[in-house]
Formats: structure tokens, C-alpha cells, sequence
């Protein structure tokens, strides 16, 4: 078993940490030694939230990825992805949801939000695979934009292997009873989609 090196990038509110306890479940599910590493900020006003998560085929000793290492970037908003190329290799995937949320200072009016393509190509530059994805759409279509980080959890399943019903029994036990089935369906919803 390969290392697997996976860097969440979002916003406070989006379900960055309860996507990264869903990962780093699943990965001692299929075997792996975890170990994962969170950075709040100011996650409850909106500020940025980084968590780190390492399966590893044998023994993981430190929590952090390194950069230059990260096999798999996750963007619950643009710009948050658009902040960690230094953590890429020529191999790396950036799958990123395709959802802004402007900054203060873009609300202000003293910056402005790069283009779709601007974001793209800072994180291209190592020559890593970028993916779109429209989770937080397809979370407000089930009625939760909240739901997002579990949609993007079924995509990113869809790229690193595990069966299905593996992903669905960790949500059933780290989500609240009310939310399972709301959270299975974005996880289903998410592991279907036809990623770009």
C-alpha cells in the first residue's frame, strides 16, 4: 500500500473538518496507518481552515504533509485552493469546487477575485491535474450547501479507491443520526459525478 498525502483547503462553515475525520476514517478502514493535523484559524467568521491527512502503508510519524508532497489538494473554495502550490508535485490532483467566497478585502473593493483560469494555472505549474467540481451547487440541490465536503469526499473516493458501502458506514458513524442520509445522498451524489 502506497502513501496517500491529502491537504483540505476551505472555509469555516464548509465542513472541512468533518470531511477530513470522514478521510482519515476511511483510511484506517482500508488499512492504512493515519494520522491528520488541523489549522482553524478564524474558521467560526469565515477565515481559512487547513487540514492535513496521511495514510500510509506502514507507520506514519508525522501529521504534517511536507511540501512538494501532497498527493491530493481539496478546495472547498477557489481561492483557498489557489494557496497551496507549493505543497504540489508533477503528479498531484487538485480537485476543486467551483464556489467563491470573496475575501474582505474583494469586498471592499481594495483586491479582486482571479479568474477561474488565473487559479488554475498558478496551481498547473508543477504540472498536477486539476478537476472541477461543483459540489457546493449539487449540496444546495439536496437542500445543504453545508454538505459539500462530503460531496467532494465522493469524488475524491471515486479517485482513490474503496468501496462504497466502506465511505457510507464511516458517515453513518461520525455524522449526527438526523444527517446520515442526508449526508450518504451528497456522498453518492458526489462519487457519480463526471469530474472535469
Amino acid at each position: 500500500m502506497k502513501k496517500i498525502d491529502f491537504l483540505m483547503a476551505g472555509v469555516g462553515g464548509q465542513g472541512t473538518i468533518l470531511a477530513s475525520n470522514i478521510l482519515a476514517e476511511a483510511g484506517v478502514e482500508l488499512g492504512y496507518d493515519v494520522k491528520t493535523a488541523e489549522v482553524h484559524g478564524v474558521a467560526q467568521r469565515g477565515g481559512s481552515v487547513e487540514s492535513h491527512v496521511r495514510w500510509e502503508g506502514e507507520r506514519v510519524y508525522s501529521p504534517l504533509v511536507e511540501q512538494g508532497k501532497a498527493d491530493y489538494v481539496i478546495g472547498f473554495e477557489m481561492l483557498e485552493a489557489g494557496r497551496w502550490p507549493m505543497y504540489l508535485h508533477k503528479d498531484s490532483v487538485v480537485l476543486i469546487n467551483r464556489y467563491r467566497i470573496p475575501p474582505p478585502a474583494v469586498n471592499l473593493g481594495k483586491a479582486t477575485y482571479p479568474p477561474d483560469q488565473e487559479i488554475e494555472a498558478i496551481l498547473s505549474c508543477k504540472g498536477s491535474e486539476i478537476l472541477w467540481i461543483d459540489a457546493t451547487e449539487i449540496a444546495r440541490g439536496l437542500g445543504n450547501p453545508a454538505m459539500v465536503g462530503v460531496v467532494l469526499l465522493g469524488a475524491l473516493s471515486g479517485l482513490v479507491g474503496g468501496a462504497e458501502d466502506l465511505w457510507l458506514s464511516v458517515i453513518e458513524r461520525l455524522v449526527p443520526d438526523k444527517f446520515v442520509e442526508m449526508n450518504k445522498k451528497a456522498f453518492l451524489a458526489g462519487r457519480s459525478v463526471q469530474l472535469n
